[in-house]
């Protein structure tokens, strides 16, 4: 909020309980009498900070603020500003039993929920980056109703599946996945608490000053993410290093693991027996994205190690109504390009901002 305001805009922060008893917060920059409401929702590994990091007059939420939309910006469970229970403590293993599955049936309906309610009218646009993305398809398939509080959903990437990520991560991931009773016992169920973040970018010289900043930055980012140094805004590098990565569950990674492994973008999978028990089915059930109808735009990069374009294709042919399907016109435009990019605003936020507004005549074309 403090950044908000510096920036020079008006901001609230609203709380919000799941059904499940997590306590998030959302920060809002309030537009004027019949505004209309959008929502932004970040991936893993970050927060609501990635909507303002490019600063006033290039940051998409500021974009849509001096456009005259009211503006909602998430925190998913876990992450910096929605870390409280009403019985749970961070520090407990049962708190991070969580994977993008709860997020997407409690932490999304609860706060599309809230925002419909307060404002009395639809949620005119859902904007999710990677795992944003993810978590709006299990709310879609496994709670359409609250889906359809939603007008249209802007696609920052396509978080479903992840048959050809390129990223370095992906032996990380694995490797969490196969040591995963030991990571329980060592972080409580969280990969890696943020104290572990802060002492490693310490150590990485992260924080100590422009120089090592932007050698941190190249190693979080680039080499796991995409590389694309032209893109990125120098004097932004500090408070990137500052607020990048954040704490996730060791669930969501297993999660994600399962989804490369299997090759379908379905429910966390327990093992036969247990799957037996929960599912009725061996198998854990998949997302049913052809069952999402409401107006879909995806926009991806040609370098975007995490989300590769044949795997956004996939996503593609089975979402029934997508109105524009965009490779953003840039060689190396990566996972983090999206919210990072320095020309971010002529590269992709002109053309959404046009979707947003029904501006845009539909294009759909094939990667």
């Amino acid at each position: 909020p403090e950044i908000i305001k510096k920036a020079g805009y008006l901001t609230e922060t609203h709380v919000v309980t799941t059904e499940d008893g997590y306590i998030l917060t959302l920060h809002r920059i309030p537009g004027g009498n019949g505004s209309l409401p959008v929502l932004l929702v970040h991936g893993a590994i970050n927060d609501d900070i990635i909507w303002i990091v490019l600063g006033k007059g290039k940051a998409l939420a500021y974009l849509l603020a001096d456009q005259g939309y009211d503006v909602w910006l998430a925190n998913l469970r876990g992450t910096t500003y929605s870390r409280k229970h009403i019985s749970l403590s961070p520090s407990e293993l049962k708190y991070w039993n969580f994977s993008f599955h709860e997020e997407g049936i409690y932490d999304v309906p609860a706060m599309v929920t809230y925002i419909t309610n307060m404002r009395s009218q639809p949620l005119h646009a859902y904007i999710g980056h990677s795992m944003g993305t993810s978590v709006f398809y299990v709310m879609a398939t496994e709670r359409p109703k609250i889906a359809k509080m939603v007008k249209m959903m802007i696609n920052f990437g396509a978080g479903a599946f992840a048959d050809h990520m390129k990223s370095p991560l992906r032996p990380i991931f694995y490797m969490m996945k196969d040591n995963e009773p030991i990571l329980r016992a060592l972080f409580h169920g969280e990969i890696f608490p943020q104290n572990v973040y802060n002492i490693l970018k310490t150590l990485m010289g992260c924080n100590l000053n422009f120089y090592q900043a932007e050698l941190c930055v190249n190693n979080l980012l680039f080499n796991y993410l995409g590389h694309d140094p032209e893109q990125l805004n120098l004097t932004q590098l500090p408070f990137i290093a500052s607020h990048v990565p954040i704490a996730v569950s060791l669930t969501t990674v297993v999660h994600f693991v399962q989804v490369i492994q299997s090759g379908k973008f379905r429910q966390y999978d327990y093992g036969a027996t247990k799957n037996l028990l929960i599912y009725k089915s061996m198998e854990p059930p998949e997302y049913n994205l052809s069952s999402i109808t409401l107006p879909m735009a995806i926009y991806y990069g040609n370098n975007d190690l995490m989300l590769d374009p044949i795997d956004v294709k996939r996503v593609y042919n089975l979402l029934p109504n997508v109105i524009d399907m965009y490779e953003v016109p840039w060689p190396n435009f990566n996972h983090v390009d999206f919210v990072f990019a320095n020309n971010a605003p002529k590269l992709l936020y002109e053309r959404v901002l046009k979707v947003i507004k029904g501006k845009y005549q539909s294009n759909v074309t094939t990667i």
